[in-house]
């Protein structure tokens, strides 16, 4: 069983089939409005220069700085008119097969919820900043836009072929912590980073992490933790390259990986394009939870 507080096994009261729920924005109290401006104002100090271009046309086209937690009512017109994504809110985290089927029908679930003020800097379970300030930028682009709906449609046929694991590791790589070559630098576009004030340093400058460039099967072998800061960031040339990359028939790919074993999250290997072999100093003096 999970430790997170909303994780539910069907939908809870008030929740449609699909899992749905009200956001209910004007239930929010002055103190969790006040909780998305203060992390807002962390993140925008630090992500000049850091985040993706895509990223941050994306916060300017859908201004998520109009005061306390986004309105989807007031959000979701703008988002569909760029790319027909709309934002639809859960009570927490859903079943795969449900997740699955809002991405592809270019529907995001967003958590309700807003993190407590005291846990500003770590938050295991995703909530509405992680969700809406970190994910939903990234859906103004329109190749992202199709990734996103490509990865829920590929999700449907993995789970049904029992890759599902291997599926979730490209998702973990790529939509939550992935990284890009702008050409003047790596440079974050995964919801992952752009939300953590001090991941989004991390994960560009400090020595620790491998930073290898993408490879999609290499990517699908490759464990990942969740309770830290990454160890290895996998790199982007661009995202028109991550949809080209993605496109082919995964069937392939998965007869490989059922002969495969999983790769090391620290692991460099002879064909790796190492962009930062990393010193994984962090890890091994025991990370964020080091006595």
């Amino acid at each position: 069983m999970s430790d997170f507080e909303h994780v539910f096994e069907k939908p809870p009261e008030g929740a449609a089939a699909d899992w749905t729920i009200s956001q209910n924005w004007r239930a929010y109290t002055e103190v969790e409005h006040d909780t998305w401006d203060i992390l807002y104002a962390r993140q925008m100090k630090i992500l000049p220069g850091r985040a993706s271009d895509a990223f941050m046309k994306g916060l300017q086209a859908l201004d998520l700085n109009t005061g306390g937690i986004p309105d989807f009512a007031v959000l979701n017109p703008k988002l569909k008119a760029l790319t027909g994504w709309t934002v639809v809110c859960v009570p927490g985290l859903v079943p795969d097969d449900v997740f699955f089927d809002h991405l592809a029908n270019r529907r995001f679930p967003s958590g309700q919820f807003i993190r407590k003020p005291d846990q500003l800097d770590y938050l295991q379970e995703p909530d509405i900043f992680h969700d809406v300030f970190g994910h939903v930028p990234m859906l103004t682009d329109p190749d992202f836009a199709d990734y996103m709906q490509a990865y829920g449609k590929g999700g449907q046929r993995a789970q049904s072929l029992g890759m599902l694991k291997n599926l979730a590791r490209l998702y973990w790589y790529t939509v939550e912590f992935g990284l890009m070559d702008e050409g003047e630098g790596l440079r974050i576009y995964g919801a992952g980073i752009v939300s953590s004030a001090t991941e989004s340093v991390f994960s560009l400058e400090d020595p620790s992490p491998n930073r290898i460039a993408f490879d999609l099967e290499r990517i699908m072998r490759t464990d990942y933790r969740i309770d830290d800061f990454q160890q290895v960031y996998f790199v982007i040339p661009s995202i028109e390259a991550l949809n080209d990359a993605t496109l082919e028939d995964f069937g392939p790919i998965y007869d490989r990986l059922k002969g495969a074993s999983d790769i090391g999250i620290e692991t460099i290997l002879p064909y790796d394009r190492v962009i930062t072999q990393g010193t994984q100093a962090y890890a091994h003096k025991g990370g964020r939870f080091a006595a």
